[in-house]
């Protein structure tokens, strides 16, 4: 998936794509993001450990009521708590950065993800959160049997001092793993689309839970500290109130903590679709965002790359329409379309048409290669369509050698006729200088036509008909003889506005082919010619 460019960081410029510059970009080499994430994980994984180990010298020591540790208490916190906390370091650093490389294996050599590495690699901050309540709930165990064993009045109180760390711990484990490994989740979602459902838990249930873990759990140490007051626990009113203010203050820093970094990575992918929004709406179609979220953040994520993709290829059946039937034909279609299906018939109004046509084609196509036809004419195109189109006309319909164009539908031109007799002029003037190799009759004529959807429900097409065109066609066999190969209809001079009819002079009058009364013509002037 084509990921685009990175998303704003509001007004001061341009962050990742995955809401951090320490998460890097998205087309990061697999090198560049193995030792990234490495050393991520090893860094937030020390973090974690450091925070629970603080978490339970401040609870264990001010917040729940307890008697005053014995000897033996004291030496076994002493020896005890630095080596386990060392020990889990050591362990959740080394198996969990081993087995989250492992996982993601595919992405540090730049492979393309299988449906089992997909899974794996989404599922490593729930494993890694695993582990680690693994580690902390050895050390609920550990420490409340060492109570149990030195001192059994202090056994309830551990055992919840170091169960509230143990949620703290979790719950930080698990949003910073998270936000660790959105460049391989990124690469994981990349080759699948996110639309049948949201992976896991989603976003609501996981505010609930993380408010349960990071708030929640720290109150309801205050409540077990009114709980052992009412069984019989002494506490003074100064021990009370400062077990009060300690923990009050590990709900605002602790739970203010995951509160932020559980906000960010709900923010971080809203703030993706809504900056790659605004380049969609400034016409950048090309803007996609990397998906990594299995949540309905995910959702969301995928969802705008699904409906870019669909502007891509609408702009692109748009580009391809206008360029077979004509800018404004498609744009007349399309407005047409917004009130319902295009319907057969056209409307009468008067224009000027426009057609050319080559000379001797047949016999020059009997002497060259196709590819050497075809370039002829591809130069031959070129030239009609570019003037028609510098002079705001219509080319409506190629047709083998020859090329019908009109002005003044289906959008009115002030002067439509002048348009058509000086792209005539210059198409004259380009045709002889460019594509000397065959030469063109052309023929102008200015009258009433019908213009409008004709064939069949299933399949129409815009043209116009009326004598105009006949005409035009006439002049056009009778042009290949004249000199300066541009034969006109007088009306279609005289109806030209300002000085254009300067540009051409009578030429008297010719019965076309299929008609009793004879057409006024005129040519290119002298200097023209």
């Amino acid at each position: 998936m084509k990921h685009g460019r990175g998303t704003r960081g509001g007004r001061g410029g341009r962050v990742s794509p995955f809401g951090s510059r320490l998460l890097g970009p998205v087309d990061q080499s697999a090198r560049a993001l193995r030792v990234r994430v490495q050393l991520l994980l090893t860094a937030m994984l020390v973090t974690t450990h450091l925070i629970g180990a603080g978490v339970v010298v401040v609870v264990s020591s001010v917040v729940v009521p307890a008697p005053s540790p014995n000897r033996g208490t004291v030496l076994s916190l002493v020896v005890a708590a630095p080596v386990y906390v060392a020990l889990a370091v050591v362990v959740g650093v080394a198996v969990g950065t081993t087995t989250t490389l492992r996982a993601t294996r595919w992405a540090m050599v730049g492979a393309a993800p299988g449906p089992g590495d997909r899974e794996r690699t989404l599922e490593v901050p729930v494993r890694l959160t695993a582990m680690q309540a693994a580690l902390w709930g050895g050390a609920v165990l550990l420490f409340t049997a060492l109570a149990v064993l030195l001192q059994p009045s202090r056994a309830l109180t551990t055992a919840a001092t170091v169960s509230i760390a143990t949620a703290v711990v979790c719950a930080v484990a698990y949003l910073l793993t998270q936000f660790a490994m959105r460049p391989l989740a990124a690469r994981a979602l990349a080759a699948e689309q996110v639309s049948a459902g949201p992976r896991g838990v989603g976003v609501g249930t996981r505010m609930v839970i993380f408010w349960c873990l990071g708030t929640g759990v720290p109150v309801l140490g205050l409540v077990l500290l009114a709980l052992l007051a009412l069984t019989g626990t002494e506490t003074s009113l100064t021990r009370l109130a400062v077990t009060t203010l300690v923990i009050s203050s590990v709900v605002l820093v602790f739970g203010l903590f995951i509160t932020v970094l559980n906000a960010r990575s709900v923010v971080a992918p809203v703030l993706s679709v809504r900056d790659a929004l605004l380049d969609v709406e400034q016409g950048d179609l090309d803007r996609a965002v990397p998906v990594y979220d299995g949540t309905e953040l995910g959702l969301l994520q995928s969802g705008f790359n699904q409906m870019v993709a669909g502007l891509r290829e609408r702009e692109h059946l748009r580009d391809l329409f206008g360029r077979h039937v004509g800018r404004e034909v498609a744009a007349a279609a399309a407005a047409a379309g917004a009130n319902g299906p295009a319907e057969l018939g056209g409307e009468t109004r008067t224009a000027t048409v426009l057609f050319v046509d080559l000379v001797g084609s047949t016999a020059y196509a009997a002497g060259h290669s196709p590819a050497g036809v075809v370039e002829v004419l591809n130069r031959f195109f070129g030239v009609v369509v570019d003037e028609v189109d510098r002079h705001h006309g219509l080319v409506n319909k190629f047709m083998g050698d020859a090329v019908l164009a009109v002005f003044g539908a289906p959008v009115e031109l002030d002067d439509d006729a002048g348009a058509a007799l000086a792209a005539a002029r210059a198409m004259a003037r380009r045709l002889a200088e460019e594509v000397p190799e065959v030469g063109a009759g052309i023929g102008v004529a200015t009258g009433e036509v019908v213009a409008g959807n004709v064939g069949h429900r299933s399949r129409f097409e815009y043209t116009v008909v009326g004598d105009a065109v006949n005409c035009a066609a006439r002049l056009t066999d009778l042009a290949k003889d004249e000199p300066g190969r541009v034969l006109v209809a007088r009306a279609a001079v005289a109806a030209a506005r300002g000085d254009e009819a300067g540009h051409w002079r009578d030429h008297g009058a010719v019965t076309l082919r299929g008609r009793s009364e004879p057409t006024e013509v005129s040519v290119l002037s002298a200097a023209q010619e």
